[in-house]
């Protein structure tokens, strides 16, 4: 049975512009936008002076479920996703056992879901040597696009790609009609490099920005040949950023992401004990961040997701050269890329390209904006609030954060996935039911 609600406010981002208007939303569906003060013919929620703009997508999520999912699992996922403004997120291939890899073990993944996700959830299927024989089942499947490293993950199976590799993986996912994303380091530069000491600075000396240099141009090569679509992973080094401008200037394929943190720490703030900053590529310095969000309002940056890869507190002890890599910030994107973007006076219609728009593209979902026919993803925020980030308060399986005390702009106040309310004022909603994502 079809059902009709609206969503009024003062200030609904409507081709980038906050207007006063009534979202009309039937199935789940944005059917028709009007005056605020028009009927819906069905209930109306009117949040007065809220932003709403498109909720966002996370396109970098790491989820261990199943396998690992006392690591991460989809229960607390979906809810921190839900309490961030997040209606829909895309999970990385590796972290689970088993891996997503095949049609097996995507249908395992897909299992793992049911009665649990609070918003909705798609998958990257994975590259890893020998599969390639599997991606059109995979596919089949409904993954979304493949996810490939040109390093091994640590995770005990190996699974990454030589670079020679992708001429064919980007021919055989282009064939398809999806995107190949690649984790780019170079195994070389990282080889050449010093290992890892205990302190921060002997890390970021280990993950030298000759590693992406490298790996980023070989990519960037392989796309040139094929003609195929490929998209960068968590680009920490501003480095890069001249070579993927002129790429995209020639006409290559190419889309890249980064992630909230290389926006907002940078290597001289970081302890030698703050093994909760590690993450790969790492951080790098404070100049470097600064080139990042020049990159960002050029658009040789297309979008910030989070990365959002959480573990067990023990995991981040021993140090740097022990330590795993990883941040959790999915349920914070919104209010750390609001705060640090409002303190350079960018507005509103940045942020939801960055956040929303970009990222739905890339996994080609009906979302990312506020038109007649898109799907009723949204979200209701005050720019204004102003908070301190509690550990405690985090939906996510663990709460260790570099971000623990940090001061934040941006409350997330209401989320609707497929205009479904998942999130109300400080609460999941017990009745939100995420499903699984098809590919449009």
């Amino acid at each position: 049975m079809s059902s009709r609600i609206g969503i009024a406010s003062s200030q609904v981002l409507i081709h980038h512009a906050p207007t006063p208007a009534l979202i009309v939303i039937e199935d789940g569906v944005i059917v028709d936008l009007l005056d605020r003060d028009a009927s819906a013919g069905g209930p109306i929620e009117d949040v007065g002076d809220l932003v709403v703009m498109p909720a966002l997508i996370d396109t970098n999520v790491h989820v261990s479920d199943p396998g690992r999912s006392h690591w991460e699992g989809f229960s607390s996922a979906t809810a921190a996703a839900a309490a961030g403004g997040v209606a829909a997120i895309i999970d990385m291939p590796l972290n689970s056992v088993p891996r997503t890899v095949t049609a097996a073990g995507l249908a395992r993944k897909q299992a793992s879901t049911r009665g649990l996700i609070k918003v909705d959830v798609g998958f990257w299927g994975g590259i890893v040597p020998g599969n390639l024989i599997e991606i059109r089942l995979l596919s089949e499947a409904g993954v979304f696009g493949f996810a490939s490293a040109l390093i091994d993950s640590g995770l005990g199976e190996p699974d990454s790609i030589k670079s020679d590799d992708l001429d064919g993986a980007m021919r055989a996912t282009d064939a398809l009609g999806l995107p190949l994303l690649v984790d780019a380091e170079a195994p070389g530069p990282l080889l050449a490099a010093p290992p890892p000491g205990d302190d921060y600075r002997s890390f970021l000396q280990s993950r030298p920005a000759e590693a992406e240099i490298e790996a980023i141009a070989a990519v960037i090569d392989a796309a040139y040949r094929t003609g195929g679509w490929a998209h960068i992973l968590h680009l920490s080094s501003a480095d890069a950023l001249p070579m993927l401008a002129a790429a995209r200037d020639a006409g290559v394929r190419i889309t890249v992401e980064t992630c909230p943190h290389y926006l907002t720490f940078s290597a001289e703030e970081i302890p030698d004990d703050g093994t909760e900053f590690k993450c790969s590529p790492p951080i790098r310095s404070a100049d470097n961040r600064e080139r990042l969000w020049q990159g960002l309002l050029e658009g040789t940056i297309d979008m910030i997701v989070s990365d959002h890869s959480p573990f067990p507190p023990e995991f981040k002890a021993g140090g740097f050269s022990r330590a795993w890599s990883g941040i959790a910030s999915l349920e914070l994107r919104l209010p750390i890329v609001w705060t640090e973007a409002s303190r350079r006076g960018i507005g509103l219609r940045h942020l939801a390209r960055w956040l929303c728009e970009a990222p739905a593209a890339l996994a080609q979902l009906r979302s990312g904006s506020i038109e007649v026919g898109r799907r009723a993803d949204l979200v209701a925020w005050d720019p204004d609030s102003e908070f301190v980030v509690d550990p405690s308060l985090l939906h996510q399986r663990h709460h260790l954060t570099p971000y623990a005390g940090y001061p934040l702009r941006g409350a997330v106040h209401h989320t609707w996935s497929a205009g479904k309310m998942v999130f109300a004022d400080g609460q999941v909603m017990r009745t939100a039911r995420g499903g699984l994502l098809e590919r449009t």
